[in-house]
């Protein structure tokens, strides 16, 4: 369930989730699904078995307990905690990869989305192998100082361990976790290895005064929009489904309005013209076909903990009948598994865009597919996150903000141009024309940049990967990933 007192424009993650081991009955787990996809994508290369199997392999988990001293209805007791860290990575890259705070956390989940991190940050060309944790806790039910001593051991289990540092594993926010945690597990880091100049990029997802970066917190909701921009602007696929080419009047249906979810609704409506018409969360979805208003809807939910009763919106008590609802884009950007062989028959949608990790589930994958609709898959389409956080690691390496020193020059070298032009035309600019031409980059525009140019360059090596061996957009994402993992090893050679 989404906690009413995260705000969806400062949590890092659509606050929506379950374990992603929950089964279905007669389907896989999701560490099942992501080893099925990756063995399907492996009979479409020539590799050799040692190398696929090693690729795929988690190559180590930890597990921890410890001891907190918790005080609940007047009585001091030690609680054990339990938590989990997994890395799966490839030619001793850093790891990178988000912990999160659920009861649910268990280890075949932090191994399949490791795994999965690997892929993604392989697909979109980030030099990170994969990583996950979690800490088995409600943190809804502690409080802050409690969650700060939670955070700052397990660090320190980890710092033991070797389990993190910015050349070693470098965690970033997840559900249940945010800035805040991630700036007490860099003050515990920085706090054991004061001489560590690069201590700042032990984390991601970091708040702008600990060393964070612009843009971040939009990135991955961007970066799905990029996804299905690129997708929809495809002539072929816009003429398969029946539809007009690019996202333009689209009608568009977002599952959980956390970060993910909002950013995502936000992009598609401002800067793709579409229309949002249906919105769900964990306690109601809202439907309207003629459109909603995405600001006042995030505004009313933050205020009244819904999204029922929005004012001209239909309501839907079930939010998973939201997805049967017409629209012709679906952004499932909150439960894993909530498209199923359940979910998947009653769906309307031709795009699905994969906002959340895992939201098909293998059998609604597949029902999905036989209908005629194109998935764009979370292994690139969600992949927004993890190229910001690679920005803001290169960012604290480098121990300058991105635009510093060019913003200026850029702008007196445009201002001069515009001067010139001016006195060779003899016509004035406006003043609007005049900032607008003049304006510098800072650092949000150069992130921007540099995710819509990531998404737009992998998606092209998607798409030629999918036009050649006739397969799904997830196959060829999967390929493209294991092909590029392999070629790390195969273009040094191994060694000894």
């Amino acid at each position: 369930m989404l906690s009413q007192l995260l705000k969806a424009k400062r949590t890092s993650f659509s606050s929506l989730a379950r374990c992603f081991t929950i089964k279905l009955p007669d389907e896989p787990s999701f560490l099942e699904q992501v080893g099925l996809y990756f063995d399907q994508a492996a009979k479409f290369t020539d590799l050799p078995q040692g190398l696929l199997k090693y690729i795929k392999g988690c190559n180590v988990v930890l597990s921890v307990k410890f001891p907190i001293q918790l005080t609940r209805n007047g009585h001091s007791d030690l609680h054990v905690i339990e938590a989990f860290r997994a890395q799966h990575s490839h030619h001793k890259l850093p790891t990178k990869g988000g912990i999160r705070y659920s009861d649910d956390v268990c280890q075949n989940e932090v191994e399949a989305l490791a795994s999965l991190m690997t892929f993604k940050c392989a697909c979109v060309d980030v030099p990170f192998g994969g990583g996950k944790g979690g800490i088995k806790i409600d943190h809804r039910k502690f409080t802050e100082e409690e969650l700060q001593r939670i955070t700052r051991r397990f660090t320190v289990e980890l710092l033991q361990k070797k389990f993190i540092g910015p050349a070693i594993d470098v965690p970033a926010p997840d559900y249940g976790t945010g800035p805040r945690e991630m700036g007490w597990i860099m003050n515990t880091y920085t706090a054991y290895n004061p001489d560590d100049i690069n201590g700042h990029g032990v984390v991601t997802g970091k708040g702008i005064r600990q060393g964070g970066i612009r843009g971040r917190a939009q990135a991955t909701g961007l970066g799905l929009y990029f996804a299905v921009r690129e997708t929809m602007n495809v002539e072929k696929n816009a003429r398969s489904l029946g539809l007009s080419v690019g996202l333009k009047d689209k009608k568009v249906i977002v599952t959980g309005l956390g970060n993910v979810g909002y950013w995502a609704a936000h992009f598609f409506n401002d800067l793709g013209k579409s229309k949002v018409v249906g919105v769900s969360e964990w306690n109601g979805a809202v439907y309207n076909p003629d459109g909603l208003d995405v600001e006042a809807l995030l505004e009313y939910k933050q205020k009244h903990g819904t999204l029922l009763n929005f004012p001209g919106a239909q309501n839907i008590p079930n939010p998973d009948d939201i997805m049967s609802m017409d629209c012709d884009i679906l952004l499932p950007c909150a439960l894993e598994a909530q498209i199923n062989r359940t979910t998947a028959p009653k769906i309307k949608a031709k795009v699905i865009g994969e906002g959340a990790n895992g939201p098909c589930t293998f059998e609604g994958d597949r029902i999905l597919n036989e209908k005629g609709c194109i998935i764009v898959p979370d292994l690139f389409a969600n992949a927004g996150g993890v190229t910001v956080s690679y920005f803001e690691w290169l960012k604290n390496l480098s121990h300058v903000r991105f635009g510093r020193m060019t913003k200026k020059h850029e702008e007196n070298s445009k201002s001069l141009l515009v001067e010139k032009l001016e006195n060779k035309f003899g016509k004035k600019f406006t003043d609007k024309e005049k900032k607008l031409i003049i304006q510098g980059a800072g650092e949000e525009d150069l992130v921007n940049s540099g995710l819509e140019s990531t998404m737009v360059d992998s998606f092209k090596q998607i798409e030629d990967i999918k036009n050649t061996q006739k397969i799904t957009y997830r196959m060829a994402a999967y390929i493209l990933s294991i092909k590029k993992i392999a070629l790390s090893y195969t273009d040094v050679g191994l060694w000894p």
